[in-house]
């Protein structure tokens, strides 16, 4: 499957920059709406990316965006609901939109982002959310491609950059769901996944779960993040119910460092046993980290 030209929703984020690059690098022509397009033009500097001023959420908008292109891939999401931003609204009534908006302008390959433990029934409404979606997504009759990974790291991770801002600051660090298990996986293998897949026909209709080598509790996370600023901090994990009442706590932050939504979601380990897609090596935590955390 020969893809010339594709649609790329979500293409200034973390995982989306890293994915118009390797396009770029490949020859796709590359298209991506964009609210802001300063923003884009910071985050894509000297990449030849076409960027088009739009409102995802408008599916007449959509349906322009991806006329002539051969491919839509949709990144966008979010860990904390604010103000008009919902899970319902980003996660579930936008896969919906992009569906149909794909079918109207003929494209038939959709690249679709969701998450570990994403399930309609999942612990959270996060991972609800992102279910329901995979849901549409497969019963699109589009030519999809779905992708759940764990936690994701890399140079301008809000992960452990987060802990090790932290760090700095807190001798003695009060931790919710420290036992808690992820499988971080690093956001260029990410980004070569997606790349990979796009034209390879084996892979439509899949859903493929992404992690990295090697399982971390989340103390063991946070600790290692710190060391490599030169911290060493006092763990003190919370019990549940302790966690909990600090999440909502923090929920009333202007910065959302934890929710209650959060708390449920870590209730569930972010793990898998699966086999890396595409022959691709994933990364080891331990090689990329300390390079940009430091």
């Amino acid at each position: 499957m020969a893809i010339q030209s594709v649609c790329v929703l979500g293409g200034t984020g973390f995982v989306g920059r890293h994915i118009v690059r390797l396009l770029c690098a490949q020859g796709v022509a590359v298209r991506v709406p964009t609210r802001s397009t300063d923003r884009l033009r910071q985050a894509l500097t000297s990449l030849p990316v076409e960027v088009v001023p739009a409102d995802v959420h408008d599916i007449a908008q959509l349906t322009r965006l991806f006329a002539g292109v051969d491919a839509v891939i949709n990144l966008v999401g979010i860990l904390h609901e604010q103000g008009g931003q919902t899970f319902q609204r980003v996660h579930i009534e936008l896969a919906r939109k992009v569906i149909e908006a794909a079918r109207i302008a003929g494209v038939g390959r959709l690249l679709h982002m969701s998450a570990l433990n994403a399930a309609p029934d999942g612990p959270s409404a996060y991972l609800r959310s992102k279910g329901e979606a995979e849901m549409l997504v497969q019963a699109s009759g589009l030519q999809a491609t779905i992708f759940r990974p764990s936690v994701i790291f890399g140079a301008e991770d809000s992960f452990l950059n987060m802990f090790a801002k932290l760090a700095k600051w807190a001798p003695i660090m009060p931790l919710a769901c420290a036992d808690a298990k992820f499988q971080p996986v690093w956001v260029e293998n990410v980004a070569q996944v997606f790349v990979h897949s796009m034209g390879d026909t084996a892979s439509t209709g899949q859903r493929y779960d992404l992690c990295g080598p090697q399982v971390y509790r989340l103390r063991e996370l946070v600790m290692f993040a710190a060391a490599c600023r030169g911290r060493h901090p006092l763990i003190v994990p919370l019990p549940n119910p302790v966690a909990y009442v600090q999440a909502g706590v923090m929920e009333w932050l202007p910065v959302k460092l934890m929710t209650r939504d959060n708390f449920y979601s870590m209730q569930q380990d972010s793990v898998c046993d699966c086999a890396f897609p595409f022959g691709i090596t994933p990364a080891r935590l331990e090689d990329i980290a300390p390079q940009y955390l430091a």
